[in-house]
């Protein structure tokens, strides 16, 4: 019954911050890890970055890595992906997901899905 809605997008231009929110409701998401994806018009959903469920353990894509950073608030039932330095290649809908396992990868094996948020980045 795990549900999650993200927040956070909007327009930014290039070289701005984003911060996404990604808070679950129905169960306690401290035995989830938490995964961030995107999807741009005409390109393949891909992942962005997860985390595990004590924060341990993290993961990121490359064109992502050193701009990007997951974190996570158990107590608050939420999840972060704060995004700098933000790019126009970086527009797309972010979906937040949750997997039933500590295995933090970023792959398609996510058990739940929110509905996306759309960040766009202008130049």
């Amino acid at each position: 019954q795990l549900q999650l809605v993200e927040s956070g997008g909007g327009l930014v231009q290039a070289g701005g911050s984003l911060r996404l929110s990604c808070t679950a409701s129905g169960r306690t998401l401290g035995h989830y890890t938490i995964g961030w994806f995107r999807q741009a018009p005409g390109k393949e959903r891909e992942g962005v970055s997860c985390i595990s469920w004590g924060g341990g353990a993290t993961n990121y894509q490359d064109s992502v890595k050193g701009r990007f950073s997951i974190s996570r608030d158990n107590a608050k039932n939420t999840g972060y992906l704060q995004m700098n330095s933000l790019k126009p290649e970086d527009t797309a809908v972010y979906y937040c997901a949750a997997r039933l396992s500590n295995l933090c990868i970023l792959g398609e094996s996510y058990d739940y899905w929110g509905q996306g948020t759309q960040v766009t980045v202008s130049s």
